[in-house]
């Protein structure tokens, strides 16, 4: 990997374009918030809350390899501010969804990130 094939983006801006950009691949009822990792300048730290009566939390560390690579790391999962257990089928099921919708949003941002 060459040093051009490196994130580039502002983590402010990229956190902001994470902001606008992840909603639209979500499920229209879940939420999500997206703040800069303080101890990672390529790395955002993402919250999604479930829609509907299960009231989960994920939190995701998404950590930018080059420009258009992204490693999604699960940290904790909750459910009404409480740790879970995330070995669980429909949790595991929840992860995998939302893993995949992080991907599909850093690949929507790669008009911005891979300059």
């Amino acid at each position: 990997m060459g040093k051009s094939d490196e994130l580039q983006m502002n983590q402010e801006n990229l956190a902001d374009a994470w902001r606008q950009t992840l909603p639209e691949t979500l499920n229209s009822a879940d939420r999500c918030r997206i703040l800069p990792d303080e101890a990672d300048s390529k790395s955002l730290r993402v919250t999604i809350d479930t829609a509907g009566h299960q009231m989960y939390s994920f939190d995701f560390k998404v950590t930018y390899v080059d420009s258009r690579e992204v490693r999604v790391e699960l940290v904790d999962v909750e459910r009404d501010k409480v740790s879970v257990d995330e070995r669980g089928e429909m949790i595991q099921e929840l992860i995998q969804d939302y893993t995949r919708h992080l991907h599909e949003c850093a690949q929507a941002l790669q008009r911005l990130t891979h300059v």
